[in-house]
């Protein structure tokens, strides 16, 4: 169990390095690492480090900074004390180091419905190896330093989406800032100065309501976009100023709950519901820009992996994707074989794959994690399926880091090396 701890290392690593997966979905956001090397098979007897238990539950992904590991969770619901926790772990060991408490608000959201799905820790940290960055909802954004001690906390809206659903989105660093998508608090993408906290701009718009997904980097020449999906629109924003410098129409019109892959200059966006679809979007213009490609094939909740001019996903309903960047085109759609849900009208799959190592990593709720080889053939036959650690789910986006990889469930956080 983890408990709080009075006593910690003052400095636990001097910065971010190439090596760490500081953010979700790791370093640039694209799901993918060009020097980590994970094993591919694991189970509670074979290539297990360590295990870390969590007095509570969370979708929220672990992240790896230096000789640290952090995760969130949450314990209680609004109607008995909601608290939403930041730990920070041993990497060597896992074991505790310290972790920091953050209660939550009179306005959470009813403990129903979809928000059953996920939970109130859904938001991945983010880290530049100096401070941890949180988004707690409802609760606002805070900063830590590395010995746990909080810096500040900014509220960046109490609202609710229209369904009730809850947050989910990740936040980003660019620069001094730190910005996260507060769609269900505020309606708005809000950048907050990394040092003291206060607000630096704040771009809003009504159809954020329904937008679930983190936001994205996107280089285009010499400059950087900040690419932001809805339903029915994508923005392109300057990421210094919130202001617009661009708008996509798009056909997938409902709810948007992948995140923003970022590319060569070029974003790609999943989801949509009823209307699902992705869709590759050149950064870099203004005004009114058109997609280089769109397509029917996507993803309802998890985000793609970008290598090699590939997106690999393997949709919530369970099937391993691979599509070509370049023109959208499907080059292989194939369902695995998953064994068990996340409950009642759940679907398998609620996390996103990575890629490391030429391999893809896709952990699904309760039927394990399947590896398999990147390229333009899949095989059934080649897919290694490596048994859940444990019984509850498994919801959060692994991490990699050079010979490690980082599983997150309800119950626990797993290092396979």
């Amino acid at each position: 169990m983890i408990a709080r701890s009075a006593l910690c290392t003052l400095l636990a690593a001097s910065a971010a390095s190439a090596a760490d997966w500081p953010a979700f979905r790791g370093p640039n956001g694209t799901g993918t690492s060009a020097d980590a090397k994970p094993p591919a098979k694991w189970s509670a007897k074979e290539n297990l480090k360590w295990t870390a238990a969590l007095p509570g539950a969370g979708s929220s992904s672990p992240i790896v900074v230096g000789v640290n590991v952090f995760v969130t969770y949450y314990t209680g619901t609004p109607a008995d004390k909601l608290v939403r926790h930041l730990a920070c772990l041993d990497r060597a060991t896992g074991k505790a180091k310290w972790t920091a408490d953050v209660p939550g608000t009179a306005t959470e959201d009813r403990y129903a419905g979809y928000l059953r799905e996920h939970g109130y820790a859904s938001h991945t940290p983010v880290s530049d190896g100096e401070a941890v960055y949180v988004f707690f909802g409802k609760a606002g954004v805070l900063a830590f330093d590395m010995a746990g001690k909080q810096l500040w906390q900014t509220s960046v809206g109490t609202q609710s989406d229209v369904r009730g659903w809850g947050s989910a989105a990740s936040p980003i660093l660019h620069g001094k800032l730190v910005i996260v998508n507060a769609s269900s608090e505020g309606r708005a993408v809000v950048a907050l100065d990394k040092a003291t906290g206060k607000q630096v701009w704040k771009e809003t718009g009504t159809k954020l309501s329904l937008s679930f997904g983190s936001p994205a980097l996107v280089k285009a020449g010499d400059r950087f976009d900040l690419v932001v999906a809805m339903p029915a629109l994508v923005w392109g924003l300057d990421p210094d100023t919130g202001k617009q410098r661009w708008t996509t129409a798009i056909k997938p019109d409902g709810n948007i709950s992948p995140t923003v892959v970022p590319g060569d200059g070029v974003a790609y966006i999943y989801g949509g519901y009823q209307t699902k679809g992705s869709l590759a979007v050149k950064a870099g213009g203004t005004g009114d820009v058109k997609p280089e490609w769109s397509a029917k094939s996507s993803s309802y909740v998890p985000t793609p992996a970008l290598a090699g001019g590939k997106l690999y996903c393997v949709t919530d309903e369970g099937f391993a994707q691979c599509v070509n960047a370049a023109d959208g085109k499907v080059i292989y759609d194939e369902r695995l074989s998953i064994k068990g849900a996340g409950g009642k009208g759940s679907k398998p799959v609620y996390a996103s794959a990575v890629v490391a190592d030429g391999k893809v990593f896709a952990v699904s709720r309760r039927g394990g994690t399947f590896v398999y080889k990147t390229g333009d053939k899949f095989d059934t036959a080649d897919v290694t399926t490596n048994p859940p650690l444990d019984d509850t789910d498994f919801n959060a986006t692994p991490a990699v880091a050079g010979k490690q990889l980082f599983l997150r469930s309800n119950a626990a956080v797993y290092c396979v090396e």
